[in-house]
């Protein structure tokens, strides 16, 4: 028999628990970012007599090399979130880069691919690789919710074809000599700018908005959200069509920084933006994740390459690394999938 005193006791226990759950999943994220920009920093004084943080130049050139990769997992996270997944990420964004690229070339160049569409405002190369990066995404998910293909054989299919196009297009050719007002766009701050004003607009979007609430649903139970009345196929595609979107932009400032379109671009860059979406605590399950961890897994990858890169480290330990993380950040996952379900 549970008496007064029993009830008195375990109510500070429920709530303590309570508190627990409340705890964003971000936070720890963000302890294990400080952790390892401060174990880095003990390394460098240790090994290299120099600090690894109180260095802004090369903090700045970690935070401009990942912008681009956080705007693709931006978009990549959302399409986890509804179960699926998006391989085609980083071909997506070579096929913009060298479309955009064609689109502003400077009449300096006697070689243009368009000589007739030289030194054109840069809104118009702008606006023509958001289109091509949109329309990737919505084949993609046309073929996911109306063809009924798997995400993964879907996005691959398009990840071969986009990165074949982006060569094809000029032969296998650089696309070089751009405007001065299109390479502004990629100049300076402003791609971590850019990366940062898509975060804002997508955590508002997913944390606020129906888009957002359909999405969670889709991804935590398919079924239960048709039977609920949301066009599960039609927000499908709007998911992925958004995925290619920023996809899309990313290619604009890859090639708006670089100073050129090659369809080398963005390579393997999908595999980054997805590792950069599971370290910021997106499930792989569908149905849970936020942009705000997205940014913070994006900076985790930004400065454990930065931290070798200052140490010295072999570019291919980086990479073996790399798979470790992307392997350790599933097992969490896995592991806070199995307590969900067990509370």
């Amino acid at each position: 028999m549970t008496t007064a005193t029993d009830n008195s006791q375990q109510a500070p226990i429920a709530s303590k628990q309570r508190r627990k759950r409340k705890v964003p999943t971000e936070v720890s994220i963000l302890a294990v970012l400080i952790g390892i920009g401060l174990l880095f920093e003990v390394i460098g004084w240790v090994v290299r007599g120099d600090s690894f943080l109180m260095n802004p130049q090369r903090l700045l050139i970690m935070i401009l090399q990942m912008s681009i990769i956080g705007i693709i997992a931006i978009g990549v996270t959302q399409v986890i979130i509804t179960g699926g997944i998006d391989l085609s990420s980083g071909s997506v964004l070579a096929l913009t880069a060298m479309v955009t690229a064609s689109l502003a070339q400077s009449s300096d160049y006697a070689r243009a691919v368009y000589p007739a569409l030289t030194d054109l405002p840069w809104i118009v190369p702008l606006v023509a690789g958001l289109l091509v990066g949109a329309l990737a995404g919505i084949i993609n998910g046309s073929l996911v919710a109306f063809a009924v293909i798997p995400p993964f054989i879907a996005t691959l299919g398009m990840m071969v074809s986009a990165r074949g196009l982006a060569r094809a297009y000029t032969d296998g050719q650089p696309v070089s000599l751009l405007t001065e007002e299109f390479t502004w766009i990629g100049s300076g701050a402003n791609p971590v700018i850019i990366f940062l004003g898509v975060a804002v607009i997508f955590h508002i979007a997913l944390k606020y908005t129906r888009y957002g609430k359909y999405t969670y649903a889709i991804g935590a139970n398919p079924q239960a959200a048709r039977v609920s009345g949301i066009n599960v196929r039609r927000h499908l595609v709007k998911v992925y069509a958004i995925a290619g979107l920023l996809a899309g932009l990313a290619g604009v400032v890859a090639s708006a920084r670089a100073g050129t379109g090659q369809a080398g671009m963005g390579l393997m860059y999908e595999l980054d933006a997805i590792a950069a979406a599971v370290i910021g605590g997106t499930s792989l399950a569908g149905g849970v994740g936020r942009v705000t961890g997205t940014v913070i897994g994006a900076l985790i990858l930004g400065v454990m390459l930065s931290g070798f890169t200052f140490l010295g480290v072999d570019a291919y330990y980086q990479d073996i690394v790399k798979g470790m993380i992307i392997v350790t950040a599933v097992i969490v996952d896995q592991y806070r999938q199995r307590r969900r379900k067990l509370s």
